[in-house]
């Protein structure tokens, strides 16, 4: 466990199961344009070339195709969909809708402890920044955008946050590659915390709004930078 001062600690990475790992890596596969749209990706294949039986390849796929970046076709099997910057931002546009929704919100109902919670998930995160530890400001990432929801107070949005965030995690993840994101990253949610601090409601979910776009643009930016093959054939 990473020790930091306050309450909070940077969470550890739990111990992923062999679904879990093998949807990070195509995924990772697919953003990078290692496996390209329309390509077919078999059970039984993938499952000779992971060394695993078929039932995690089975529910990696399941997890991908929630995420958009696959999808079943009747009699064809599973393939791979083409991700254009148009759809993405579309995704995007709503994430920063339902993250807004909810900074105004947390800066509105959030008790005095949610408050210093928000504020020493911030702070605990800045060594991460300084060290370029995306895996661990990763996970911080995700606590500060998950405190946000439960500061929200209203269930029903954070339950849709959370889905779409779930539906962009892999982009997200992305983006932290691009030089200098994470510090930007870390900037971005200073200006949130202190807008939440003074209980300024349009500031909280103009500053978070912005956020989340900048995301999008760090990701279209990085994935413009990465050499792309000509085709996904592994």
């Amino acid at each position: 466990m990473n020790k930091v001062p306050g309450v909070f600690e940077i969470p550890e990475a739990k111990p992923a199961t062999r679904a879990e790992e093998l949807r990070h890596r195509l995924a990772d596969d697919i953003i990078m344009g290692r496996l390209a749209p329309g390509v077919r990706l078999d059970e039984a294949s993938l499952a000779k070339r992971f060394g695993v039986s078929r039932t995690p390849v089975r529910e990696a796929l399941g997890q991908l195709a929630v995420m958009g970046l696959v999808e079943g076709r009747p009699h064809r099997g599973v393939h791979v969909t083409s991700i254009s910057s148009a759809r993405m931002g579309q995704l995007f546009e709503l994430m920063a809708e339902y993250e807004g929704a909810c900074a105004r919100m947390s800066a509105k109902r959030m008790s005095p402890s949610e408050r210093r919670h928000l504020e020493t998930i911030h702070e605990d995160s800045r060594e991460a920044m300084r060290t370029g530890d995306e895996a661990s400001y990763g996970r911080a990432n995700d606590a500060f955008h998950e405190a946000l929801y439960a500061g929200s107070h209203n269930d029903f949005l954070s339950d849709a946050a959370r889905t779409t965030k779930q539906r962009l995690s892999p982009f997200r993840t992305a983006q932290f590659r691009q030089v200098g994101r994470l510090h930007r990253s870390f900037e971005e949610h200073g200006r949130v915390v202190e807008a939440i601090l003074r209980g300024d409601q349009n500031d909280a979910e103009a500053t978070i709004r912005d956020h989340v776009l900048y995301v999008n643009e760090a990701f279209i930016t990085f994935i413009a930078g990465v050499e792309r093959p000509d085709n996904g054939a592994d």
